[in-house]
């Protein structure tokens, strides 16, 4: 437990080491539908964190639950919410609400709900989250949704509309809070906790617990237990691992690459679903490899079989979801490919467990984009052990490679074959055709290939804009100081200090309309009248079409990637009468140093958009009060309408 935690509102302490290990799923007193979906997804022996959790719930206490990512807390909190929610009368109303601070960790947590309510009849969980329609969620909410899993300013969205009530709720969980609070979604938190019934069971998780947060929980929780689970380095000793950063659809050319100069017995890759182990399965086994997959819909007998010919060497690769895998012990598997990277660190645990068992040596290499590298980070803190970079073979590694293997073929063909009957066919074709017969071995050698080139290309690099130092612009914009991540691009936004906006306003809209993780958002330099901001270079079109549509404080952000732009080059100001600010004019409005006033113009969602309070976060320049230049005063009324004073 942190130093700094306050004892006054938590009356019961207990950490993993309190926690029964010898304890089962089935010593917990649930549901029989709920123990049968979690024997469905190989679930037997509870974690520490829900060892200790589990009971707590099951007696309706609220919870204070300390834990890292990838301790197994998702279940925690579902299992005894599921198990008592069967017993509870049929109904449509939402009787359970989970907040998240991303979209990826509500997507996370509603497929983890559907996965342990898989034999609850009539029953329906709905993730509900900025940057898409709003069409298909207000279907799911008319329908009835028994559980929602959302991030604040899109649950806060429906709760306006009038689509999301919450009348009925008996069961409401904070997931990572810290990181809630970190994106400038506290007052968002509050807003919804006093929306919520008087009676209702509540659980708080968080990694650490800051002040704002020990505050929401005495607030808003009752008589909580706290939990703390410490985080344990449970990865081989013997196992190397590297991660290798690539975009998803270079993966397959990066993976027949790396088998092609790894030295590698029996491999295993792992994927996220059942439909990619059959997917890449095929790829592999079209590009010659000896590949095999294995999921949840194959039957048993089917997949024993397919151990077995790993085991004995009928086939070296292994395309593998974790439910599948688990508990898999093949001796010949000295390397694991995590093709897709886990979202846990629980299953990256388990997957390179697969190699480096029984004091033999292995190799763990790990896939990532660059918008998944805050993953990466949780797999390192969470293990405590860094995870090294690999680097792609360069295609003149790779083609060297194959030329010196294609000349070896053709040494031991003509040193163990018999060739009487061929020599003496090409020997006739080139008389005939008039052709040498190195042009004749070169045909031949194409038509060995199947129609594949033998040379490879080096993958795309970069984008160039990516590794280009900034150069100032008029208005003195040089882009963040810092270096840029790898993978990342600086992004231009129309909003600054003018507009009095807070890195956490920032980070909390583009995470939460755009889909991205708080972690993926790097450097935040407030400007004037626009921002500079570090995200992936590599955005999709749905996360383009969103962020098009976003707002900070009323206003349209206009993201577009930052070029340096030079005075009168597009973007901004061209000349001082567009401005504004100086020059013939001067300030043409009444300006109004009440803060309340303009709060009042700004405070506005739009037309579904985005607000945020910024009472936190960035209290530096430009957070105070400002004056007008000129002595005249301006309306507050206009002010930032367009970008513009």
């Amino acid at each position: 437990m942190p130093e700094n935690q306050d004892s006054d509102y938590a009356t019961d302490r207990i950490s993993d080491d309190n926690a029964e290990q010898d304890v089962l799923f089935t010593d917990f007193g649930l549901d029989e539908r709920v123990l049968k979906a979690l024997k469905d997804v190989g679930y037997e022996k509870p974690s520490p964190i829900q060892a200790a959790t589990i009971p707590v719930l099951l007696e309706g206490r609220d919870v204070v639950g300390l834990a890292q990512t990838g301790t197994g807390k998702t279940a925690a909190f579902a299992v005894p919410a599921l198990s008592r929610m069967a017993e509870l009368p049929a109904t449509k109303a939402t009787q359970v609400l989970v907040l998240a601070p991303t979209r990826e960790l509500a997507l996370q947590v509603a497929e983890a709900f559907s996965s342990y309510a898989a034999h609850l009849n009539d029953f329906s969980v709905l993730p509900v989250y900025g940057g898409s329609a709003y069409g298909p969620q207000l279907a799911g909410l008319r329908r009835g949704a028994q559980v929602v899993v959302g991030t604040p300013g899109r649950v806060i969205d429906h709760l306006e509309k009038g689509s999301l009530d919450l009348s009925e709720l008996e069961y409401l969980v904070l997931d990572e809070a810290d990181e809630m609070l970190r994106m400038g979604f506290a007052d968002d938190v509050e807003q919804i906790l006093a929306q919520t019934p008087e009676e209702k069971q509540v659980a708080l998780f968080s990694a650490t617990m800051p002040g704002q947060i020990r505050r929401i929980a005495k607030k808003y929780l009752k008589n909580p237990a706290e939990i703390s689970v410490k985080a344990k380095t449970t990865t081989g000793e013997n196992t190397r691992q590297r991660y290798l950063q690539v975009m998803g659809p270079h993966k397959l050319d990066a993976m027949t690459r790396i088998l092609e100069v790894e030295d590698y017995d029996g491999v295993i890759a792992f994927v996220r679903t059942k439909m990619a182990t059959e997917e890449l399965a095929d790829k592999l086994k079209s590009r010659g490899y000896r590949a095999a997959a294995i999921n949840g819909d194959i039957p048993q007998q089917q997949r024993e079989r397919t151990v077995e010919a790993l085991r004995s060497g009928n086939i070296d690769i292994l395309v593998a979801t974790d439910v599948a895998a688990r508990g898999l012990d093949v001796e010949r598997i000295s390397l694991v490919v995590n093709y897709d990277i886990p979202h846990d660190t629980e299953s990256y645990v388990h997957r390179i467990g697969r190699t480096g068992r029984a004091g033999r040596s292995g190799d763990a290499i790990l896939f990532m984009t660059p918008r998944e590298k805050y993953l990466l980070r949780a797999i390192e803190k969470a293990t405590r052990q860094p995870v090294e970079q690999m680097h792609l073979p360069s295609a003149d590694t790779i083609n060297n490679l194959r030329l010196s293997k294609f000349a070896d073929q053709i040494t031991e063909t003509l040193g163990s074959e018999d060739l009487s009957v061929f020599r003496e066919l090409i020997s006739s074709y080139e008389a005939d055709h008039d052709v040498t017969a190195a042009e004749i071995a070169a045909a031949l050698a194409f038509m060995a290939q199947g129609g594949e080139s033998l040379l490879v290309k080096d993958l795309p690099a970069a984008p160039e804009y990516q590794k280009r130092e900034r150069s100032k612009d008029g208005f003195g914009s040089r882009g963040p100081t810092r270096a840029l991540t790898e993978g990342n691009a600086t992004y231009r936004i129309a909003v600054g200090r003018r507009q009095r906006v807070m890195p956490g306003s920032i980070v909390g809209a583009i995470a939460n309309e755009g889909g991205l993780s708080s972690s993926q958002i790097g450097g935040i330099d407030i400007r004037a009248d626009h921002s500079l901001v570090e995200l992936p270079a590599e955005l999709s079109k749905d996360q383009w079409r969103a962020l098009s549509k976003t707002r900070i404080g009323g206003e349209l952000i206009h993201l577009e990637l930052d070029k340096g732009r030079r005075p009168g080059s597009g973007g901004g100001y061209k000349n001082r009468e567009e401005r504004g600010d100086r020059g013939q004019g001067g300030f043409k409005k009444k300006y109004s140093n009440d803060s309340s006033e303009r709060g009042s113009e700004r405070g506005g969602r739009g037309e579904g958009g985005y607000s945020r309070n910024s009472d936190h976060g960035h209290t530096g320049r430009g957070a105070g009060d400002r004056k007008p230049r000129h002595g005249k005063e301006t309306g507050g009324r206009d002010f930032n309408r367009k970008g513009k004073w």
